[in-house]
């Protein structure tokens, strides 16, 4: 308790304060060890040498949050979409730990303006802003454990700044993924769909087939033409992953 009270008087006579209390309301606790989100949001460009010739900035914390935050959303996809197979959560993962996907959340929670850097570069076009958030996460698990870590990511970002369903949406429609792919490969798809007569339980059934440089690659079946097709598409991209 005395260690606490010690801790708020530091913080709130610190120079800093601002930022403290704002990164209160954003994790959703007090932080202790300052020094931890002072390095998160120092860019390399900004570094500075301590007395043991140490490069101080936050490439460190990036790393460190990097994995943390990768582990925290994978087991949370696991959990979230129980029926999913294992291309469907890389891929849903890959997005959400983008850099372009991080920087936009980095703004979107306003830390964004408290990142010192020194960069010529064009910053709104950079790593730097994804790459702090990752370091926040980071100084998070060391000042506190992965417990609080994985709070903040999964109810302090997914839950406030993350549409899962627009997500899910977007990562479910094979079709489009697969006309993408032929797109930018340079590749004629076509999908031929045919409905078979119905069976005993008078149900419509449709058969897709995707055909790739005139061979047949991908077969699906579904009770409608669209779900048969997405089921070809969804075969056809889990074979282009191994070619």
């Amino acid at each position: 308790m005395i260690k606490k009270i010690v801790q708020r008087i530091k913080l709130f006579s610190s120079s800093r304060k601002g930022f403290y209390l704002f990164l209160k309301n954003i994790i959703g606790f007090y932080p202790e060890n300052l020094k931890l989100y002072d390095l998160a949001f120092i860019h390399k460009s900004a570094s500075t040498i301590d007395s043991q010739g140490n490069f101080i900035n936050n490439e460190r914390l990036e790393f460190l949050g990097d994995a943390i935050l990768g582990a925290i959303i994978a087991e949370f996809l696991y959990n979230r979409f129980p029926q999913e197979d294992e291309g469907f959560l890389t891929k849903t993962r890959s997005k959400l730990v983008n850099r372009t996907f991080l920087t936009k959340l980095t703004f979107e929670m306003g830390l964004n303006v408290f990142i010192d850097s020194n960069t010529t570069k064009n910053i709104d076009k950079s790593h730097i802003y994804g790459d702090a958030l990752e370091a926040l996460i980071g100084a998070i698990y060391l000042d506190t454990d992965y417990k609080t870590a994985k709070f903040f990511v999964t109810k302090k970002i997914l839950s406030q700044f993350v549409d899962l369903n627009e997500i899910e949406q977007n990562d479910s429609n094979f079709k489009s993924q697969l006309i993408e792919w032929s797109q930018k490969n340079k590749k004629e798809i076509i999908f031929e769909t045919i409905e078979e007569p119905m069976d005993k339980s008078r149900q419509p059934k449709f058969v897709a087939i995707v055909e790739l440089d005139n061979k047949e690659i991908g077969k699906g079946i579904g009770s409608s033409k669209k779900e048969a097709q997405q089921n070809a598409a969804r075969q056809t991209l889990k074979k282009l992953e191994h070619l």
